[in-house]
């Protein structure tokens, strides 16, 4: 019986030579006349172990990583294919720590399947939802999903099951579902790994919200620096439609629901759901005033539900499994998981799955090994470039909507950059206001020109010029900026700034004497 090897094929793995890896070992073993089989999976998110390569093996699959093409010849003289023993083997996928203390929901099928194989997916549980959804009233689903406690996954936490409810009670000939996988925030990756690593995934669960909510087209919007994600999903698309799980009449129930791939340019105000609307639409990507809000006047002005990658993909195991599953997971009024990406300075980077509620220092220390630099670390920045910056002393925060707002700081996308002491927190403060004047679609006022001269006010107060009016002032124009904006991007902006000031107050001291700025 010929040997089953798994090596992700996603663009993280392939990255850093996954590709190269999976050649160099169907080379060895055509030259050692020995027949196997490489099925090319999703990355199980644990990247400092990339490539990683997994045996199958009556006990379990055997990992070995992260292997270069130069290991390959040693991995076979050790038996590898037999789950040898060998310097980069880890023992049993499963039992890895940092894979084994994740709670996966969302993630399960991620690097355990075939991503293109409907008869895979379907044979790990997938479609379960779905089928429970299509015998169900529409009012029936959206009542489970807003009794798991399901909250928007993209940043904003807005109760999923509410937004669904108002489409669904909205009256129009033509309803929406978009998907807004315009994955932009720094340190992020969780869209793009399950769009390539478990793409039915995100197909189920847009299309039980169009059972739902009555919407018959979908449109997933992915980023044009995805051109790997681009590709999985309209294969699985075309392939969920051969089969008869996406069309005119799903699975013989009679009801129909369409989906489609639209690329957009890489504009990061288009992850916010009116500017990616403006985008669907053939315009320029530009915030639109709210209301009416999408729900009621959405995609070509009809009511249209969007979410991100994550809510939608959070929603087949609700169904399947029950609300109360869900909600068992979690804390407070956050419930179910979070795919935290772990992400910056950091030993382990990757993606970790965890019931709300876990801690900062978890996360950092117990996944993340602490810095790759091996100095002390000094501060996270949690929620993606417009989220705070948070000292170690406030690493015992616990990961849910409310602790982290009660605290001026926000758990947005799951994102979590880590930096060492040797990090300028004035610099970084720059750097948010510096990238909302790149992005800044130009809209509103206090974003446009708030970030502009947000830059220029910090310059001033790097450069000791009247230090304590500069300090002031910026502290006026971020409050201008966060209630006169007229979406997130310029409202959070002054966040990271104002953080990095209050938690790190010694870097904004004068480093040189002015006779610059001004």
């Amino acid at each position: 019986m010929a040997a089953r090897l798994y090596i992700p094929g996603d663009s993280a793995a392939c990255s850093v030579g996954a590709d190269e890896v999976a050649a160099a070992i169907a080379a060895e073993a055509a030259a050692r006349g020995i027949s196997l089989t490489i099925v090319r999976n999703g990355s199980r998110g644990m990247f400092f172990l990339e490539p990683l390569v997994e045996i199958a093996t009556p006990e379990g699959r055997i990992a070995y990583g992260p292997v270069t093409p130069a290991d390959v010849k040693g991995l076979f003289d050790a038996g590898f294919l037999e789950g040898g023993p060998h310097p980069l083997g880890h023992g049993l996928t499963e039992e890895i720590p940092y894979l084994k203390n994740q709670e996966r929901l969302t993630f399960a099928r991620c690097g355990v399947i075939d991503p293109l194989s409907l008869d895979d997916f379907i044979a790990h549980g997938g479609y379960a939802g779905l089928q429970k959804a299509l015998t169900l009233a529409p009012a029936d689903v959206v009542a489970e999903v807003t009794a798991s406690g399901l909250r928007g996954r993209g940043g904003a936490g807005f109760p999923t099951g509410i937004k669904w409810k108002t489409v669904l009670d909205a009256v129009s000939d033509q309803k929406y579902v978009c998907c807004n996988a315009d994955e932009g925030d720094s340190g992020t990756f969780a869209d793009r790994m399950l769009m390539e690593g478990d793409p039915y995934a995100l197909i189920e669960g847009m299309t039980i919200a169009g059972m739902a909510t009555g919407a018959t087209k979908g449109f997933i919007y992915i980023r044009s620096e995805y051109p790997d994600a681009i590709r999985v999903m309209k294969q699985a698309i075309a392939m969920a439609e051969a089969s008869g799980w996406l069309g005119g009449d799903i699975q013989g129930s009679g009801r129909s629901f369409d989906l489609a791939v639209r690329t957009g340019a890489g504009a990061y105000i288009c992850g916010e759901e009116t500017a990616m609307l403006e985008s669907l639409e053939g315009r320029r990507g530009t915030v639109r005033p709210k209301p009416p809000i999408p729900a009621l006047e959405g995609l070509f002005g009809k009511p249209t539900v969007i979410n991100n990658v994550l809510s939608f993909a959070a929603v087949p195991t609700i169904l399947e499994r029950g609300a109360k599953f869900y909600a068992d997971f979690g804390t407070g009024r956050s419930r179910g998981t979070l795919p935290f990406q772990l992400a910056g300075n950091i030993k382990r980077g990757g993606l970790v799955e965890k019931a709300f509620g876990v801690t900062l220092a978890e996360l950092v220390y117990d996944f993340g090994g602490g810095t790759a630099s091996g100095r002390p670390a000094r501060a996270v920045q949690m929620g993606g470039p417009l989220g705070a910056y948070l000292p170690v002393s406030l690493f015992t925060l616990q990961q849910d909507y409310e602790t982290f707002a009660e605290n001026s700081a926000m758990v947005g996308h799951g994102g979590l950059v880590l930096f060492d002491d040797s990090v300028d927190m004035l610099e970084q403060a720059r750097f948010a206001m510096e990238f909302c004047a790149i992005e800044s679609c130009g809209k509103c006022t206090p974003c446009r020109i708030g970030s502009t001269r947000g830059v220029e006010v910090i310059d001033r107060i790097a450069a000791g010029i009247d230090r304590e009016r500069n300090l002031n002032v910026l502290a006026d124009l971020c409050e201008t900026m966060t209630d006169g904006s007229l979406c997130a991007m310029g409202g959070l902006t002054p966040m990271p700034v104002m953080s990095a000031l209050r938690h790190f107050p010694e870097d904004f001291e004068p480093r040189q004497t002015l006779d610059a700025a001004e």
